[in-house]
């Protein structure tokens, strides 16, 4: 079952080596990206999972690497490829959240799966819910951007939706909502170019998933919310859109919930 998640950002120019001189501009971001990743690594999990946004669902295997080739920054991780390297690059979702688990020295015991973009919300939480039995305490990282229409700036031009969309989005990552990112409407948040849609939906199937699944210790045919016996503690730690981007960080955990 699913004990804790970090829900984070993967905008390239995160990595200050990437951003070079704007880089300050995103200081406050990045270390709330920082402190969701430290609560995460808190919580004793026995599978931590990276979780992001891709043109097709897969998970990867310990061949996959990180890198930033492709957006102008030579930077490859693992630099020294491990056994049974398959010559795999992460999308940048992944790849961005792997430089977030490194800075931590916990990137080489995560797990990497993406979902595509424009998966059905149903797909989605139905990997969520896969995920979350797959070990008894699962750890998710989750990456994600929101709407790209914020301001005449941004990548996909001011759209008026976009603000509501996104309030609506930090509200329920505040609040561990799980059953508001479920809802999320994937026509509306492809015409807002919401990068985070999938992933959020597979971090709601999650959450929502049965504490019986298979892998989870414990009483099988328990209620069929991770909150039963447990108190979900939630805090969005950031809610910014200096780029026309909306960048979301929250961090979700199990209060009170043993082996």
């Amino acid at each position: 079952m699913i004990v804790s998640a970090a829900v984070c950002p993967h905008p390239p120019i995160l990595v200050p080596a990437l951003a070079a001189g704007a880089a300050p501009e995103l200081d406050g971001l990045r270390a709330a990206c920082d402190d969701a990743v430290r609560r995460l690594a808190v919580h004793d999990a026995d599978a931590l999972i990276v979780v992001g946004g891709a043109p097709e669902a897969r998970a990867f295997g310990a061949g996959a690497y990180a890198t930033l080739r492709p957006y102008g920054l030579d930077w490859t991780s693992p630099v020294v490829p491990a056994d049974g390297y398959g010559g795999e690059a992460l999308p940048l979702s992944l790849t961005i959240g792997y430089w977030l688990l490194e800075r931590h020295g916990i990137a080489a015991q995560a797990r990497y799966q993406s979902v595509a973009f424009d998966a059905d919300p149903d797909a989605c939480l139905r990997l969520g819910a896969e995920l979350a039995g797959s070990a008894a305490r699962v750890a998710l990282l989750v990456m994600g951007d929101g709407s790209a229409c914020r301001t005449e700036k941004a990548p996909g031009y001011l759209d008026e939706r976009a603000q509501g969309h996104d309030e609506r989005v930090a509200q329920a990552l505040g609040k561990a909502d799980a059953a508001s990112l479920a809802a999320l409407d994937p026509k509306l948040s492809a015409e807002l170019q919401v990068a985070g849609r999938a992933a959020w939906q597979v971090l709601a199937g999650a959450w929502q998933a049965p504490t019986g699944s298979a892998g989870a210790e414990g009483e099988k045919g328990a209620p069929s919310t991770p909150a039963a016996g447990a108190e979900a503690a939630a805090a969005l730690l950031a809610d910014e859109a200096p780029y026309g981007v909306g960048y979301f960080v929250a961090s979700w955990a199990l209060e009170g919930w043993t082996r």
